[in-house]
């Protein structure tokens, strides 16, 4: 996997955007104002995506390259690694499963807008 893209696959979701609101070097994906995952840009190790805790724990569980979410609520987030021990269809997955959580969770006026 490299930054290039899964970038590009993120910026590919509908609404999506791009900042780096912390410092130039981590960067944020955002639908609906809303981040979905954050990465270093310099040191693209891991990604962090938001979970569903159970699926989360399984997760975990099943694959030593997702742990715990850095510097985020544990029980909501993970880092993916991105050093291939952990498959790029499911970091991709993930990708899907952690904008999908944000979007659903945004208020009903602003899905319709980025989905009309």
């Amino acid at each position: 996997m490299t930054l290039t893209y899964l970038r590009d696959y993120c910026l590919s979701k509908t609404g999506t955007s791009e900042d780096t609101p912390f410092d130039a070097n981590t960067l944020c994906f955002r639908v609906g104002g809303k981040i979905f995952g954050i990465t270093d840009i310099e040191n693209f190790d891991f990604i962090n995506l938001k979970c569903d805790p159970e699926k989360s724990e399984e997760l975990r569980e099943r694959y030593p390259g997702i742990t715990p979410g850095y510097h985020m609520n544990k029980k909501w987030w993970n880092s993916v690694s991105v050093q291939g021990n952990v498959p790029d269809k499911l970091i991709l997955d993930l990708v899907d499963h952690s904008y999908e959580l944000i979007f659903d969770s945004l208020p009903k006026k602003i899905q319709a807008e980025i989905r009309p």
